[in-house]
């Protein structure tokens, strides 16, 4: 019957699975990043080194790129792209390897927990949102 998914003229698998397939499929299959202290606050910034050949970056990547001229964070990039922050993580930490962004951790206490001011900004700017 047309309109039900399995149905012979319905490609129901775009509608159904494209949000979920779509973030695997970009991340290469990876669920796991490289670097395993890439947070959601961690500041990315593009390199100043000169940038891969045309068309050696997927779309995602050169967005990243775009957007990290000015300081953004993870957490900031996955919302901009509309991808999991484990996707965002993945993408962000080949940038890195690459040589094509640089990374700040954010500050931290004497306890290694951040920096209560720090945290304090980030929940500003989610209730801004």
């Amino acid at each position: 019957m047309p309109g039900q998914p399995g149905g012979p003229d319905e490609l129901w698998v775009d509608e159904m699975a494209g949000p979920v397939l779509r973030p695997f499929a970009v991340a290469g299959g990876r669920t796991r990043q490289a670097y395993s202290d890439l947070d959601l606050i961690a500041i990315v910034l593009t390199a100043e080194v000169p940038m891969p050949a045309p068309g050696s970056l997927g779309t995602e990547d050169e967005l990243i790129l775009e957007l990290c001229v000015r300081p953004r964070s993870v957490a900031d990039l996955a919302a901009d792209l509309a991808l999991p922050v484990g996707v965002m993580r993945v993408l962000v930490g080949d940038l890195l390897r690459r040589g094509l962004v640089t990374v700040r951790r954010p500050a931290t206490s004497r306890s290694g927990r951040p920096d209560p001011r720090l945290l304090k900004e980030v929940i500003d700017g989610l209730r801004a949102l």
